[in-house]
């Protein structure tokens, strides 16, 4: 690791809102690792590495899967890589490719938000419901 600051898990679970099992748990699974170790062992965490906690974050609510998280993150991080392989063809149809399950990814997740939408407005519409009920 490069002397960029780092954070120990605990600063990255209270910035991220998350818990330290969740943390956990995305590394087991392979979702996510630590940019690096200390000396102790404790997971370090760059600002980087708190970037792609919030995007994984913010796919939670949608409904993605584990797999399909992963899959997310490998063309975020496929189209941010600044040495993409040495051949040229390889890079961009790789780099094509990413981009088009990103649009992809994009259009579902616009789908799951209407979706979740819809269902806040019948939550509304049952607390309106139950509050006239109660004469509120």
């Amino acid at each position: 690791m490069s002397d960029e600051p780092v954070l120990h898990i605990g600063e990255v679970a209270a910035r991220t809102d998350l818990s330290l099992r969740s943390l956990r748990h995305w590394e087991e699974v392979g979702l996510l690792q630590p940019s690096g170790r200390s000396d102790g062992g404790f997971r370090l965490y760059t600002e980087a590495d708190v970037d792609k906690i919030l995007v994984i974050r913010r796919m939670k609510p949608l409904g993605f899967s584990l797999d399909e998280m992963k899959a997310v993150m490998s063309d975020i991080e496929t189209l941010a890589d600044p040495d993409p392989d040495p051949d040229p063809d390889v890079a961009e149809d790789a780099g094509s490719a990413a981009r088009l399950r990103l649009v992809a990814t994009q259009q579902d997740a616009s789908r799951r938000r209407e979706k979740l939408v819809a269902q806040l407005a019948m939550a509304d519409e049952f607390i309106d419901l139950v509050s006239a009920r109660l004469g509120q």
